[in-house]
């Protein structure tokens, strides 16, 4: 791709996540929001874990993404006995007797974890170097994942039984947690229609790997006043208990906030969100459109919150 300036490269990143927008309400309805961080996050070149209870086209929203991006894609159903190695792959003893590498499903472009949190911590961990260095190891070699990668998670909620919180670590290298709620009377009578008929949706491919890649660089370059990036990494310090930030209801139902990822994810989340919006530098709107999602699962209530049933979402609100 090339465009004169930068300018022109973002006008066509907006009219990209449009296009790409309209594709995926052909199949995924009643979910503008949670389209919408999915898209941020992979523009963005970070990873989005999706929470809801079973049925709410967690696993369908991923694999239409993965069709009209025109990106490979595997899915790995999370089980209780799943081994680390089902996950980046194996050396096997090849029949010249020499050892060889056979890759796993995280060779792929987008990986789907679905209900990742049905598998306990050490398999999860197995995700860890390949989310966050974009490669795995295997007996003592480094393999490259293909780019662009990403890892789009579901989780269901660990109210459920037979379920594994993942480790804090694990979640950090999240930059969103989008909750997803059940879809409108409207909108569900017209899931229901489609999914009970022959109806089928053609979906066209909008963009390819080398162009996601090259909007990812964009993000980058797009510039960001000291005001909006003092903004956001005043947001993510006012999250942490008794530090000079901290808002006193952060001290009275906080154990421990967001680290220095949130701050980064914030601001690449609010260039990415205005680029989307057809703005070419973010405001402080912008980092309060995405920091619900980057923040939520970054800060840890305390017994006294989740005994006055104080929600994350709202001490965060309170923090804008």
């Amino acid at each position: 791709m090339a465009f004169n300036n930068d300018i022109e490269a973002v006008d066509a990143l907006h009219q990209s996540y449009k296009a790409i927008k309209n594709e995926i309400g052909k199949v995924v309805i009643g979910q503008d929001e949670v389209v919408k961080s999915v898209l941020i996050s992979i523009f963005s070149n970070g990873h989005c874990l999706l929470v809801g209870v079973p049925g709410l086209a967690k696993t369908l929203l991923v694999q239409t993404v993965a069709g009209v991006l025109d990106l490979n894609f595997n899915r790995i159903q999370f089980t209780p006995d799943l081994m680390p190695s089902d996950i980046i792959g194996a050396e096997i003893l090849g029949e010249d007797r020499t050892f060889k590498f056979i890759k796993g499903p995280v060779f792929s472009n987008i990986v789907l974890a679905d209900e990742i949190n049905r598998t306990p911590p050490k398999t999860q961990a197995a995700l860890l170097e390949a989310m966050q260095e974009k490669s795995v190891t295997a007996a003592g070699h480094k393999h490259i994942l293909p780019k662009p990668f990403f890892v789009l998670a579901t989780q269901n909620p660990i109210e459920q039984e037979g379920t594994y919180p993942l480790p804090e670590a694990q979640l950090d290298r999240f930059m969103f947690n989008v909750q997803l709620g059940y879809p409108t009377f409207e909108d569900e009578l017209t899931i229901v229609k489609n999914t009970t008929s022959n109806h089928t949706s053609v979906l066209k491919k909008i963009i390819n790997a080398d162009q996601i890649q090259y909007f990812q660089d964009l993000i980058r370059n797009i510039p960001v006043t000291d005001h909006v990036l003092e903004y956001a990494v005043k947001l993510a310090g006012k999250t942490r208990p008794h530090t000079p930030l901290a808002t006193e209801e952060v001290n009275k139902y906080i154990n421990w906030g967001a680290g220095p990822r949130a701050s980064q994810f914030l601001v690449l989340g609010a260039k990415c969100h205005a680029a989307i919006s057809g703005k070419y530098a973010p405001d402080t709107e912008d980092v309060q459109a995405v920091a619900t999602a980057i923040l939520r699962h970054r800060i840890v209530r305390n017994y006294r919150a989740e005994a006055e049933g104080l929600s994350i979402e709202h001490i965060i609100k309170n923090l804008f």
